[in-house]
C-alpha cells in the first residue's frame, strides 16, 4: 500500500505569457499536514487550484500529477475538499447554512434530505458553531467572519474527503480567531484521517502545526523539509528572510530548541 497521496513532477502553470508556477516537483504524503509558504504572488494559490482541478480556462498546465492513493485525479467535492480564503464570497448568500453544509453529503454520498440535514447538524457541532439548530437556518450575512469560515470548513468535509486544501483561510481573521481555526483544522484532520494542504504567507502560523513546509518564491520551490528543521535551520536565504521578517522582541519562538 502506498504512503503517497500525490506525486508532482515538473508542474508549471501559466496565464498567457505570465508563468505563475514553474517546474514544481515534490510528493504529498498520506495523512500529513503540509504547509505551502510564500509571499503574495509566489504561486501558492495557483498551485492549490492546479492540483484541485480548479484553474480557470485561460490557464495552461504542464507537467505530471499522479494520485497513487486514488488511482485517478481526485473528484473535487468528494475526494477533495477546498476551503477558500474569503468565505463571504465562497458561500451562497441565498441558501441557508444548513443547505450549504448538507449539499456535499447529498450530492456525493447519496444521502436523503433528512440524512444530509443530520450530517449538517453533526458538522455544525464539530466545528463549534453556536446553537446549531438556529444557525443551520440562518444565512451567511447573519454570521461573523470566523463563523463563516467554520461553515466553509464544515461544507468542505461534508462528503468525507481524504484530502483537504485550506487556502489562506486565516488571513482575514484576527489573531485569536486564527488560532481557533488552526486548532479546529488540526483536530478535524486528525479525527477524520485526512491529508491537509495548508496555504499561507505566515511561516510562524504554519510552523505551529505543519509536519512539513514547502517554501515558494516567484513560482518556484526554494526549500522543503520538516517544519521544525526549516524554521530552525533554513537552507535557503529567502526562507531565512521570511523568518527574520516575523521575529521581533515580542515574538514567541517559532519552535522549541532542536536536539
Amino acid at each position: 500500500m502506498t504512503d503517497l497521496l500525490a506525486t508532482i513532477r515538473r508542474l508549471s502553470v501559466a496565464y498567457g505569457d505570465v508563468d505563475a508556477v514553474r517546474g514544481l516537483s515534490f510528493d504529498i504524503r498520506l495523512g500529513e499536514r503540509l504547509a505551502i509558504i510564500g509571499e503574495s504572488g509566489s504561486g501558492k494559490s495557483t498551485f492549490a487550484r492546479a492540483i484541485a482541478g480548479l484553474l480557470p480556462p485561460r490557464a495552461s498546465l504542464s507537467g505530471e500529477m499522479d494520485w497513487p492513493c486514488f488511482g485517478r485525479p481526485p473528484l473535487p467535492g468528494r475526494d477533495l475538499g477546498f476551503v477558500f480564503q474569503d468565505p463571504g464570497s465562497s458561500l451562497n448568500p441565498v441558501l441557508t447554512i444548513g443547505e450549504q453544509i448538507a449539499e456535499g453529503a447529498r450530492r456525493h454520498l447519496g444521502y436523503s434530505a433528512s440524512e444530509a440535514w443530520q450530517r449538517a447538524r453533526e458538522l455544525a457541532g464539530r466545528v463549534y458553531l453556536p446553537q446549531p439548530d438556529t444557525i443551520l437556518n440562518a444565512f451567511p450575512h447573519q454570521l461573523s467572519g470566523g463563523q463563516k469560515q467554520r461553515v466553509a470548513i464544515a461544507a468542505a468535509i461534508s462528503s468525507r474527503p481524504r484530502f483537504l486544501i485550506a487556502d489562506e483561510v486565516t488571513s482575514a481573521l484576527d489573531m485569536v480567531v486564527q488560532a481557533e481555526i488552526v486548532s479546529l483544522l488540526r483536530r478535524l484532520v486528525a479525527e477524520d484521517g485526512m491529508t491537509l494542504l495548508f496555504i499561507t504567507h505566515d511561516i510562524a502560523l504554519a510552523s505551529s502545526f505543519a509536519d512539513r513546509i514547502v517554501v515558494f518564491r516567484n513560482g518556484e520551490l526554494v526549500e522543503i523539509g520538516a517544519a521544525k528543521a526549516v524554521v530552525s535551520r533554513p537552507a535557503d536565504v529567502y526562507t531565512a528572510e521570511l523568518i527574520a521578517g516575523h521575529i521581533d522582541f515580542t515574538t514567541p519562538r517559532l519552535v522549541e530548541d532542536m536536539p
